[in-house]
């Protein structure tokens, strides 16, 4: 018999998947189940086995991380903007630190392989208006500038989210990405200003 699909249930289980990470709680199909109600035949029905499961729990990561560069409005600063992505990127892994240690979990593929080429492309644009606006030298390769700016947001949240080193360290951030972009070509005194603006969306 074909069992129907439910996006309700199937959400279901990412979130008690997702609880039993923050939790530290071994994630197993008694344990995903259990107080939701649903059969384990639920899992298998949705995601095909645990496997699946873990598929999914990279893929809701980089699901939110997608909406979190969304709601970053792109103004008439590429550098700004660029940095507002950076503390976005932060922001969503310190707030979902569970979720954001299985978006990097090599073992399990996503459900949509794009999906992270697809939030560092958000950081790419930034780097290509920068470019466009004389902010980055003409020779800036958008790739490589945004891939540098993942690189601090990722090496912050490491040391910050699951590591040994205080929130204050976080501070850390403006000024590792004022240097990044000023060696890419930018003014340092306009340089600090738009960094400064775009971290505040850090909170």
């Amino acid at each position: 018999m074909v069992r129907t699909k439910d996006p309700a249930v199937r959400t279901l289980l990412v979130e008690r998947a997702a609880h039993l990470l923050r939790a530290r709680e071994p994630v197993t199909l008694r344990s995903l189940v259990a107080g939701t109600g649903v059969s384990t035949m639920a899992v298998y029905t949705h995601f095909g086995g645990m496997d699946g499961v873990w598929r999914a729990l990279r893929q809701e990561g980089f699901t939110r991380l997608a909406a979190r560069f969304a709601a970053v409005t792109a103004t008439d600063d590429p550098v700004r903007d660029l940095t507002a992505l950076c503390a976005a990127y932060l922001g969503n892994a310190l707030d979902h630190p569970d979720l954001y240690r299985v978006m990097f979990d090599a073992d399990f593929d996503l459900e949509d392989l794009q999906a992270a080429d697809d939030t560092l492309e958000h950081l790419v644009q930034a780097v290509r208006r920068g470019r466009a606006a004389r902010r980055f030298r003409a020779g800036t390769v958008p790739l490589d500038l945004a891939t540098q700016s993942w690189v601090v947001g990722h090496g912050l949240v490491s040391l910050v989210g699951t590591g040994p080193l205080p929130r204050e360290a976080l501070a850390h951030g403006p000024v590792l990405l004022s240097a990044l972009f000023t060696g890419a070509g930018d003014d340092p005194d306009r340089c600090r200003r738009s960094v400064a603006l775009g971290w505040e969306g850090l909170g």
